[in-house]
C-alpha cells in the first residue's frame, strides 16, 4: 500500500511537468462581475486528492495560484476571502498502441537481377508496441464566497512525466496557462 501510494504520489506531482501543453477548459457564470473580488481563501483539496500528491506539490500549486491572483490583485489570506477555491486532482492510467512493418525482399538471383531465374527470398516483420502513461486533470473551482455560488471553473489536462527535478518550475507555468483562462487579466 505504502509503494501504491509513493507511486501515485511521483505521478500526480509531476502532473505539471511533460512537455505537452496543458489542455485547458473554463466556464464561468457570466452575470458575475470579477472586478469586485479582492481576496481569495482555500478550501483545500478535495476528497482523495491529497493521497495522490505530497505536502510540497501541494504547497507549490497553492503558492502557484496565490501569485497568480496577486497578479489580478487579489489577495490571498487563510480563510473568508471574498472568492473561496476547490482543487481537485484526477490520475487516469492510458494506453497508446503504435505498429510498425517492414518488409524486405531479394528477388532474382544471386546478381541482383530481378528476373535473371535466380533464387530470391523475402523477410517480413511487424513490430508491435504499447507505451502506457497517466494523464493528470486538475479541476479548480471557484465559488463568491458569500452566495456560496460556483462563479468559475478550469479543468486542465496534462501528461505526467515521471521526473520530479522539474516540478518546481514547471507547476508554475502549468497554473499560468490555466489562469490565463481567468476573467480577469494581470495588472503587472
Amino acid at each position: 500500500m505504502k509503494r501504491l501510494k509513493l507511486i501515485l504520489t511521483v505521478f500526480a506531482g509531476a502532473l505539471l511537468l511533460s512537455c505537452s501543453s496543458v489542455k485547458v477548459v473554463t466556464d464561468q457564470d457570466t452575470t458575475t462581475d470579477f472586478s469586485k473580488y479582492k481576496t481569495i481563501s482555500f478550501l483545500g483539496w478535495q476528497d482523495n486528492s491529497g493521497v495522490l500528491l505530497d505536502e510540497i506539490d501541494e504547497e507549490r500549486l497553492r503558492v502557484a495560484f496565490k501569485n497568480e491572483f496577486a497578479a489580478r490583485n487579489i489577495k490571498a489570506q487563510e480563510e473568508g476571502g471574498d472568492m473561496t477555491i476547490s482543487l481537485f486532482l484526477v490520475v487516469d492510467e492510458q494506453t497508446d498502441s503504435s505498429a510498425y512493418a517492414k518488409y524486405w525482399s531479394n528477388y532474382g538471383g544471386r546478381y541482383g537481377g530481378r528476373y535473371d531465374g535466380g533464387w530470391g527470398g523475402s523477410l517480413d516483420t511487424t513490430t508491435y508496441k504499447e507505451n502506457d502513461y497517466f494523464v493528470g486533470t486538475l479541476v479548480v473551482d471557484v465559488f463568491d464566497e458569500a452566495s456560496g455560488d460556483q462563479i468559475w471553473q478550469a479543468v486542465a489536462a496534462k501528461t505526467i512525466t515521471e521526473n520530479p527535478d522539474k516540478r518546481e518550475k514547471s507547476i508554475p507555468k502549468a497554473v499560468a496557462a490555466l489562469m490565463k483562462e481567468f476573467p480577469l487579466e494581470p495588472v503587472e
